[in-house]
């Protein structure tokens, strides 16, 4: 008998239908003898229209009550799969994010994680109950209620399954696994059996959107047995983990990332120092800067390019506008038409020519390049939005051959 924790998304209980098909592989997990500890994010678009309804009251309304109004959605997810199971008359019980004792900080909207008390959640698996839990929430020292961010019930199944020592925590999604790419948007893109911890938290970061970043990080860190697979093929999915056989595989995928913005600073002084009092202005404001490129110095001025996160570029401007006196720009440029395209690989450190190979399918698509970024195992560049969906499908049928 193992101890299994698995996660299912929105789009695995949009509706009725959905959570029976849900219900039903929680259930046969049950019967094969597992003690079964179940995590559910909202159903469908349910955060979204609860924004939306939000927006209807108050355009700006104060995070905290923007988080107790947002978690009203798992809540409502946890009890109507606990129906389904006790029609089919099994053992179970829901429970919230702080019922289980999930404490985080008090960042509302972006919570971290502090630890999970799981002492209730034993005490339902020892009257072998099956437990089903809230994911993206938790509480703050204040006993309010927090939310984890976009993607958060990932994050809230590892951390369960690392602090009970769960034998596997399955992630359900709509699709069957980890693939090359965005099966979506490039046909022909490969499922993989398997994919490292740091190739996954690459992947997640750049745009994947299988697995929240925060997730892997943490699964990586407690050495949790993790396995993404689909919730509608009842089929073996991709395992994530420390170390992969694939030794000969330099690309394990191609990721799109759409939600960021590039800054442009034009006329800079070229002295030391200019780069330092402009990320300290931009760290103050608590904005993370990813790419940065620096042009070579001429007529005693320079330029600085960078990305941000889209829903930080107006936070960005206005820190940067209110210190352009200190900062000493002529000018700021501003573009969220833009995407980051990457590739991921734990063996591309000994590969030479990875890079080039990516750079010619882009020339092949005659898609333009803004900005690059490389480190060990992923090399990523700017180009424009309107490209994105091409240059993927061209870099993917560089290293796939499809």
């Amino acid at each position: 008998m193992a101890l299994i924790v698995q996660k299912f998304g929105g789009s695995s209980v949009a509706d009725a239908e959905k959570i029976r098909r849900v219900a039903g592989i929680i259930a046969d997990t049950y019967c094969e003898g597992h003690d079964v500890v179940v995590v559910l994010s909202a159903q469908g678009d349910t955060t979204d229209e609860l924004l939306e309804k939000a927006a209807e009251i108050n355009p700006k309304p104060s995070k905290r009550e923007l988080d107790m109004l947002l978690s009203t959605g798992e809540q409502i997810s946890i009890s109507l799969c606990a129906m389904a199971l006790e029609k089919m008359g099994l053992p179970v019980i829901s429970l919230t994010g702080w019922q289980i004792g999930l404490r985080t900080n008090s960042n509302y909207g972006n919570a971290r994680i502090k630890e999970v008390g799981a002492e209730r959640i034993r005490r339902e698996l020892d009257q072998r109950k099956i437990v089903i839990v809230a994911g993206f929430q938790g509480i703050n020292k204040f006993d309010d209620i927090t939310t984890l961010g976009r993607g958060g019930s990932d994050t809230t199944a590892v951390s369960i399954a690392a602090s009970m020592h769960a034998d596997l925590c399955q992630i359900y999604t709509d699709v069957e696994g980890v693939f090359t790419a965005d099966p979506r948007k490039v046909p022909g893109a490969k499922k993989l059996d398997e994919i490292t911890f740091d190739e996954m938290l690459e992947l997640a970061s750049l745009g994947a959107q299988v697995l929240h970043n925060r997730s892997v990080e943490m699964a990586k860190r407690y050495g949790v047995n993790l396995e993404v697979l689909s919730s509608y093929v009842r089929k073996p999915g991709t395992i994530v983990k420390e170390v992969t056989s694939m030794e000969d595989t330099k690309i394990s995928g191609v990721a799109k990332d759409s939600d960021i913005a590039r800054i442009a600073l034009l006329g800079l002084a070229d002295e030391p120092g200019t780069a330092f009092r402009i990320f300290r202005v931009l760290a103050k404001s608590g904005i993370n800067v990813d790419i940065i490129l620096q042009s070579i110095g001429r007529d005693e001025t320079k330029d600085i390019s960078f990305t941000v996160a889209k829903p930080d570029m107006e936070a960005a401007v206005s820190a940067l506008n209110e210190n352009k006196e200190v900062l000493g720009f002529n000018d700021i440029k501003v573009s969220d038409k833009v995407c980051k395209i990457s590739i991921v690989g734990a063996g591309m450190i000994k590969s030479p020519g990875i890079a080039a190979r990516m750079f010619e399918a882009l020339y092949d698509a005659n898609v333009n390049i803004h900005m690059i970024s490389t480190s060990e195992i992923k090399v990523s560049v700017l180009i424009d939005e309107e490209h994105a969906d091409l240059a993927m499908q061209s870099i993917h049928r560089k290293f796939f051959g499809i």
